[in-house]
């Protein structure tokens, strides 16, 4: 089970992240202006409650923090816009589904992240990329929340290769393995795939409403760079449909080849058991004639001191039936053919 951590930074207007060790401090530092940063890491409802008085929080959003059954969304609240949005991680072919929630306010910025897929923190290492970018994250909250979800998001493109890249490998194997290919594995790719498209499909539409100022906490200055992370969804929901779509079509070539094998092995079967249907059916009256003359009915018709004669004759009958038997049924199989 993991540890609850925070981290709690102050950005001035000037100058770089500050880090702050204590929820009280952070808040006194907030009131020199910039603005702060407050970092929980799989925090407990009893870490979360005191920001409810703190900072304004929502007791609602406080909730759907500890909810990991949630889908992304953004919601206006009358101290801050809360962001749900969802982090993908993949790892020994399992797909691992993480939540980040941001609470953006006036001079403050909140975020609650759990583990990716490797058993790490979501935005560990997080702080290099906003130190070389402090210049804009400087300008408000609405700033250091592009950088935290254009991270998220850039990692869901490594996602989408690393299944690309199995689907690649899936393809090649169906190819060469044929028949003996496991489906379980389209199957396995499907469903991520599919977790991948409902991630990205409501996190289109959270973009829509910020690029539409529906929020009133990120300014018109920072929708343009969260107008470049909507470009990036839309981009990777396109792939994810692609990616869906040559999984179909996988799942159908090895479908066919399934059942051109088994329509081959039905052919050699039914080959097979015309040969002997036309072998039993030539023999069939010669079987009648060797009953009848095993039972002496040629020496009894031509008389016993005949039977050097009779049986010989027998024997010349039986071929000669048997070769007309022979062609008359090659002349009905070829009729038919000729009518098909």
């Amino acid at each position: 089970m993991s540890i609850s951590k925070s981290r709690f930074y102050y950005i001035p207007r000037t100058g770089k992240l500050v880090n702050i060790a204590t929820l009280e401090e952070v808040l006194s530092e907030a009131k020199k202006g910039g603005f702060i940063w407050l970092d929980y890491f799989e925090p407990t409802k009893a870490l979360l409650s005191p920001l409810i008085d703190a900072l304004g929080l929502h007791p609602l959003s406080i909730e759907d923090c500890l909810d990991e059954n949630q889908i992304p969304k953004i919601e206006d609240f009358p101290h801050h816009s809360f962001l749900l949005f969802n982090a993908f991680s993949y790892a020994d072919q399992i797909l691992t589904v993480s939540e980040i929630d941001i609470f953006i306010g006036k001079d403050f910025l909140v975020t609650v992240s759990g583990v990716n897929g490797n058993n790490r923190p979501l935005l560990e290492g997080i702080e290099h990329f906003i130190e070389l970018e402090i210049e804009n994250v400087r300008q408000g909250p609405a700033f250091l929340a592009h950088i935290l979800l254009d991270y998220i998001v850039d990692q869901k493109f490594t996602v989408i290769e690393q299944l690309e890249e199995e689907l690649a490998d899936a393809e090649d194997a169906i190819l060469v393995e044929g028949g003996e290919f496991n489906p379980g594995v389209l199957i396995h790719l499907r469903r991520a795939l599919l977790s991948l498209r409902k991630s990205l499909f409501h996190e289109r539409e959270v973009l829509v409403k910020i690029c539409r100022k529906d929020s009133p906490y990120i300014s018109e200055k920072a929708i343009f760079f969260y107008r470049d992370i909507y470009d990036h969804l839309a981009k990777f929901f396109e792939l994810i449909e692609s990616a869906r779509d040559i999984v179909t079509s996988l799942m159908e070539m090895h479908l066919s080849i399934i059942n051109n094998r088994m329509t081959r092995a039905a052919n050699d079967t039914n080959i097979t058991v015309r040969r002997l249907t036309f072998i039993t059916t030539i023999f069939m009256p010669l079987s009648l004639l060797a009953g009848i003359g095993g039972m002496s009915e040629w020496s009894m018709m031509t008389g016993p001191a005949n039977w050097r004669i009779s049986y010989p004759l027998f024997l010349l009958a039986m071929v000669v039936i048997g070769m007309i038997n022979y062609y008359l049924l090659k002349w009905l199989e070829k009729k038919d053919h000729t009518k098909n």
